[in-house]
This record gives structure tokens, sequence and C-alpha cells, in this order.
């Protein structure tokens, strides 16, 4: 698939955190797995994604969606990087920490896409509602651009799809992460009610 340049550019701009991905192949990777996701969905940037964990719960009052996918790479690796400081057995490769950061909602533009939600609602016996969650859509385009599949896994496993596989390390850090971002937004009043 070749890739739209101007969605590229998009994404690099958007997700800065990325450039501390040392591994340079990994980081061309996330910014590819984006512009895949993007091109094809309605949704054109990350930012044009509503800010909300799902199509069904509250967004953000401010912020964008790159700011979540920013925030929760951030909040992981503060995470990883405390736990790898304090205990010297603790041992995490921090790219596969920003990487999954920035990719565990590679899915959203699917499922929040408006043309998708419509066509899942008006008959939900065809194809269900929604047909496929984020974190198995994410898996898919991970793959499909050759992120490794320990990326594709910390996608697939961040939500509640992850209750039923045992999660990676780097996977745990980053579901924990997204929660705690959702939920300490929620208590502090910054989603819409």
């Amino acid at each position: 698939m070749e890739l739209n340049k101007k969605i590229r550019d998009g994404v690099i701009k958007a997700l800065p955190e990325a450039r501390l991905i040392n591994n340079r192949e990994i980081r061309e990777k996330v910014y590819d797995a984006w512009a895949v996701s993007l091109a094809t969905s309605g949704y054109k940037k990350i930012e044009d994604i509503p800010a909300s964990g799902n199509p069904s719960t509250p967004e953000m009052k401010t912020g964008t969606q790159a700011d979540h996918l920013r925030s929760v790479a951030r909040l992981a690796a503060v995470m990883a990087k405390d736990l790898a400081d304090t205990f010297p057995q603790f041992k995490v490769d921090m790219d596969e920490v920003i990487a999954g950061g920035l990719c565990h909602d590679l899915g959203k533009p699917f499922e929040f896409d408006a043309a998708n939600q419509a066509r899942w609602q008006a008959d939900p016996s065809v194809t269900g509602w929604p047909s496929i969650r984020h974190p198995v859509y994410g898996v898919h385009i991970a793959l499909s651009v050759g992120l490794p599949e320990k990326i594709a896994h910390i996608a697939g496993a961040h939500s509640m799809e992850g209750e039923n596989v045992r999660r990676s390390l780097v996977a745990t850090i980053v579901h924990y992460a997204d929660y705690a971002f959702w939920r300490i937004l929620e208590t502090a009043g910054v989603l819409k009610t």
C-alpha cells in the first residue's frame, strides 16, 4: 500500500514522542501504521478522531486523541523508568514502551469511523456492533505494516480484550497507563458529562 504523504506528515507532527524511539525502523513503522489506519477511514488526522476512549464514552472537554496517545506513551515511560530505576532486575525495552503507548489505539479510526458506525447500527445482526473493536483492528494494522508482534500485542491487549490473554510486561504497563489516563481525567472533571 502506498502511503499518503500528507497524512503521514500529519502523524509525524501529531506524535513528537515517536522521536524518543531509538530504533529508526520501529519509529518509521509507527508513523506508517497511523498513516495506513487513518487513510482507510474517514479521518485524515489523529486529532480529528473524537477524543474519547470508545465511541460511546465521554469525550475530553479539551484535547485530542493525539493528546491521549502522547500522554499514555509518557505515562507508560515514567512508570517503566521508575520501576527500572528502583528494581535492578526490572528489564524493559523503552522503545517498545513508547511505540506501544503511541500505537495502542491504532484501530480507533476504524471503530470510530462514522460510516462504519452507521452501517453497524443499521443492522447489528449482520456484522455486530461494532463489527471489530479498535484493539483487534489495531493488531491488523500493526502487523500489516510490519510492526513487531510485541507492538501488535500491545494494541490488542491494552483494553478488555487483554483479559483473555496473558499480557506481556509492556502491554501491562500500557494497559494501566491507558486506564489511569481515562479514570484520572474522569475524576478531575476533564471529560464531558
